[in-house]
């Protein structure tokens, strides 16, 4: 199957910079496979407005409807789409377009954190704490203005290796009833085990899963280089592992993003070797899916 690696070169949803250079150093790690970077089209001011909750929408809204019709234009021409990021608020074209490619879609949601906040839950006003809750329609729909279909249910939404969850958040996953493996379940049950558990309630009543991996979920000692760093995380080969179950399911996925690298905060390419092989992991299953 032919395949796109595109670029999403933007930290608009988070206070910290960085992000936005993880795409063009990662993908010139695959200058082989057909690939694009997209940034913001016009020149803007990032807002670092604490008391702001709307930081960066405008121009952050801009840049996902190009990302938006760009992987929709992919996948209506049979093309697989891996967003890189940036931050994680690009997981909201890439999820959404899927969504208005193939029907009804469930999502596995890879992360420290479960990015379900609203505006009116957040307590940042940073948007790339609330891609997840706009991409099931809970709230948020000044971030999906672009989208045409509909959203994903909330029950058929997955979120493996979470940490670090806002009060307000918890009553928003509780409210919408997604599914949510912490770090600690991830230690005392089987990966494997809660993998297919995942898949299982991402795939029931949908025809394909999107996949989002946000390389915080990995503890820091082997991952510096994120935006948000969260410690007592997955070690690598535990975060190797959960995207090799994603491969071997390659099939039942219609997109993935992988995102977060921050290369302002690695340590010695640490961050960067992980994401390497995280993304040769899906890339060459991903050209053998039919």
């Amino acid at each position: 199957m032919e395949i796109s690696l595109i670029g999403a070169a933007s930290d608009l949803g988070v206070s910290v910079d960085g992000s936005s250079k993880a795409p063009e150093l990662l993908l010139d790690l695959f200058e082989n496979e057909s690939s694009e970077l997209i940034s913001p089209a016009e020149p803007y001011f990032k807002s670092r407005d604490a008391g702001d909750k709307h930081k960066n929408e405008e121009p952050l809204n801009r840049l996902n409807a190009d990302l938006y019709a760009r992987t929709l234009s992919l996948k209506e021409r049979g093309i697989f789409t891996i967003i890189i990021g940036g931050d994680h608020s690009c997981a909201i074209p890439s999820a959404l377009s899927s969504a208005e490619r193939f029907g009804n879609i469930g999502v596995i949601w890879i992360d420290a954190h479960t990015d379900f906040n609203t505006f009116r839950t957040t307590e940042t006003g940073n948007i790339h704490g609330l891609p997840l809750a706009c991409i099931a329609g809970y709230e948020c729909g000044e971030l999906r203005s672009f989208h045409r279909g509909n959203t994903v249910d909330p029950r058929n939404v997955c979120v493996i290796g979470a940490r670090s969850i806002d009060s307000g958040e918890k009553e928003n996953l509780k409210d919408a009833g997604v599914r949510v493996f912490t770090t600690e379940d991830l230690r005392k049950k089987d990966i494997r085990n809660i993998m297919d558990e995942a898949f299982s309630l991402s795939l029931d009543g949908t025809c394909a899963v999107h996949v989002s991996f946000d390389l915080d979920v990995i503890d820091p000692s082997d991952a510096p280089g994120v935006s948000v760093p969260e410690h007592d995380g997955i070690t690598k080969e535990e975060a190797l592992l959960i995207n090799s179950i994603v491969a071997e399911r390659i099939a039942d996925i219609c997109s993935y993003d992988l995102v977060e690298y921050n290369p302002l905060r690695d340590i010695e390419s640490k961050t960067a070797d992980v994401a390497q092989q995280l993304l040769r992991q899906i890339i060459p299953s991903a050209a053998c899916r039919k």
